[in-house]
């Protein structure tokens, strides 16, 4: 009965003794109104902390969930023609294909799934996005929706001195 009583008065602070994780990616949202619809973007936001980012954290070569923790998700009101695609209204996750000089946005059927469980046989579609090298570093990864005027957008990944961007339009 002791040792249940003493057992129970530590628990609580059993809990700080966990370790923590090194770094935590907080939620994130960025969004656009267009032509009367909106367009948003749910993501989790991981930060350099002194790390190599491009060619590093984010291998290239392969898949990238655009973000941390769960896979980044985009809702349209409206449907989208984004590069070589025709994205019907909806939610969908959008994921990346980096490389030094090349970058592919794809965009996946599936929405909610863990960062690393990437189905390509639920890819919806692939299309070349446009690179450009910033002159200072950016610490926190962010996804820009911009308006671009009329019915026209532009969704910019933005992390350390890289912006991949893709033009769209609101149909």
């Amino acid at each position: 009965m002791l040792a249940r009583r003493t057992l129970l008065l530590f628990l609580p602070l059993l809990a700080f003794a966990q370790p923590k994780p090194r770094y935590t990616s907080p939620p994130a949202t960025s969004s656009v109104t267009i032509a009367g619809k909106k367009i948003t973007v749910d993501y989790y936001a991981p930060s350099m902390h002194e790390r190599k980012v491009m060619g590093g954290l984010v291998p290239y070569g392969v898949v990238w969930c655009t973000g941390a923790n769960i896979a980044t998700k985009i809702t349209t009101e409206a449907a989208l023609h984004m590069g070589d695609l025709d994205l019907p209204k909806g939610e969908y996750s959008i994921w990346t294909l980096p490389n030094e000089n090349t970058w592919l946005l794809i965009v996946n059927k599936e929405t909610g799934q863990f960062h690393l469980s990437y189905n390509p046989k639920l890819d919806f579609g692939r299309t070349k996005m446009n690179l450009k090298t910033l002159p200072s570093p950016v610490e926190t990864f962010r996804i820009d929706l911009r308006s671009d005027g009329g019915n026209k957008g532009t969704l910019a990944l933005v992390w350390e001195k890289t912006e991949a961007s893709i033009p769209f339009t609101v149909n």
